[in-house]
């Protein structure tokens, strides 16, 4: 999450409109995109091992690190964005609501994989601390500053969730059900991907381009600032009850993230197009990718379901 940030919120005083339905901005969400809440459980009947990635200690804290956090975080973007569902267009009303469920059943998910983690002898109260810490900072802010750094963390998840199907890589070596879980959570991370930033454009469309441009991309700073260090305390933390310490394995963290398979390295791109003018998430329509990861999932059950 990311730290108070002052906003000049004087240009937002009509967010309950009387416009027509014809929205005030220009968004690239595909006209055909449909957004399905996909109801899966998953590991309910599994003893997760403790390193579940491979027997690899660094690449199980890299998702321990992150899955701790999206309970919280995903119940934080939802109230995000519904603050600002009241006069939205029916199109984007009807998206916000998929995206609540997508993102309800996400938590749910991640609560049951998060007790899988606990139970396999790591303490994860700390990193669920530093969560609650963050997201108490965030009660007294304006609600469109909530919005914009929903936003600005939505597009990580979305970029991250657009490496973890696109290159296999990722999850190689992971136990099944948990990279059934990652991959059912990306693509539904990539398929509402643009659900914050069409709220976002909405909220503010009385604002002038300037002005959208500067805070947007002060939040992605901030955000990105206090995401990618907290996350590494997170892995740091995990790996120290692992006995992993020193020098040796903060370079291996590293290397993780930014050599091989350097998830960090390879989002970079896709992060730093947040900034450039005219900027929105469905500019890269990567759909594709949701059915690739439909069809993986549907491979990885259908042996199973046939026997």
């Amino acid at each position: 999450m990311n730290a108070p940030i002052k906003i000049d919120t004087s240009k937002i005083d009509t967010l309950q409109s009387d416009k027509p339905e014809t929205p005030g901005y220009a968004s690239a969400t595909p006209g055909d995109l449909e957004i399905t809440p996909r109801d899966r459980r998953f590991g309910r009947d599994q003893k997760q091992g403790r390193w579940w990635h491979g027997g690899d200690p660094v690449a199980t804290a890299f998702y321990n690190a992150l899955s701790v956090t999206f309970p919280m975080g995903e119940a934080f973007f939802v109230e995000s964005v519904k603050a600002f569902r009241d006069g939205t267009p029916e199109r984007l009303a009807g998206e916000i609501r998929a995206f609540v469920k997508q993102e309800v059943n996400h938590s749910r998910e991640h609560i049951a994989f998060n007790r899988r983690v606990a139970d396999a002898g790591y303490d994860v109260s700390r990193m669920e601390a530093h969560v609650k810490e963050a997201l108490e900072l965030t009660r007294d802010r304006p609600k469109i500053a909530n919005l914009a750094s929903t936003m600005a963390l939505e597009h990580f998840t979305a970029i991250l969730a657009q490496q973890l199907i696109a290159n296999p890589r990722h999850l190689a070596g992971a136990d099944r059900e948990s990279a059934d879980l990652w991959r059912w959570h990306a693509l539904e991370e990539i398929e509402h991907k643009g659900v914050a930033y069409d709220t976002w454009l909405h909220a503010t469309r009385d604002w002038s381009r300037w002005q959208r441009w500067k805070v947007k991309s002060l939040v992605m700073l901030i955000v990105t600032k206090e995401f990618t260090r907290k996350r590494a305390i997170g892995m740091l933390d995990l790996l120290r009850q692992d006995g992993l310490t020193g020098p040796k394995i903060w370079a291996r963290l590293f290397w993780y993230a930014f050599g091989r398979p350097g998830m960090a390295r390879k989002i970079f791109g896709a992060w730093l197009s947040y900034f450039l003018p005219g900027f929105h998430p469905w500019n890269h329509d990567d759909r594709h990718l949701i059915q690739l990861a439909e069809s993986d999932y549907q491979d990885a059950v259908m042996p199973e379901a046939a026997g």
